[in-house]
């Protein structure tokens, strides 16, 4: 029995507009994959870039492991993305023609075990739309407040 583990990267979605989502497997060395599913990992400041026409995941934080020896990893390091040719293709299309970026939403576990990476294509937000944002966490905070005052 695996417990599922699920790093988010909560800034993603409030400075970015998500117009597309990919689940990516990537490719780990052994103490990689011990450090995620304790989940010593951290996604906040990455980003997806192609080189040669495949896809890395850049500036991925995931510590070292604890308990590995000299053939530990490094801690931030290019992590190779695995996408269908297909869905990489229209990636890179889109990238270079509209002015989108990919960044990394969620580092998870699946059923089997593997580490998987969701990513985003996904377009910059202006200042104003994060005011919006913001305005739309603040009511619905507050109407999660009142209908627990009025269950009471």
């Amino acid at each position: 029995m695996l417990k599922t583990i699920n790093i988010l990267n909560k800034r993603a979605r409030f400075d970015f507009e998500i117009v597309e989502t990919y689940t990516a497997g990537i490719v780990l060395a052994g103490t990689e994959i011990k450090s995620i599913r304790l989940g010593k990992a951290n996604i906040t400041e990455s980003f997806c870039e192609f080189s040669n026409g495949e896809l890395f995941a850049i500036n991925t934080y995931i510590e070292e492991y604890a308990f590995g020896n000299q053939f530990n990893h490094k801690a931030r390091s290019e992590r190779k993305l695995l996408l269908n040719k297909k869905e990489l293709r229209t990636l890179e299309r889109a990238v270079q023609t509209k002015g989108l970026t990919i960044i990394p939403l969620k580092l998870f576990t699946n059923e089997k075990g593997m580490a998987k990476l969701e990513i985003g294509l996904a377009r910059g937000k202006k200042t104003y739309d994060k005011r919006e944002s913001l305005k739309e966490q603040d009511t619905k905070r507050d109407l999660d407040r009142i209908k627990k005052e009025y269950k009471r």
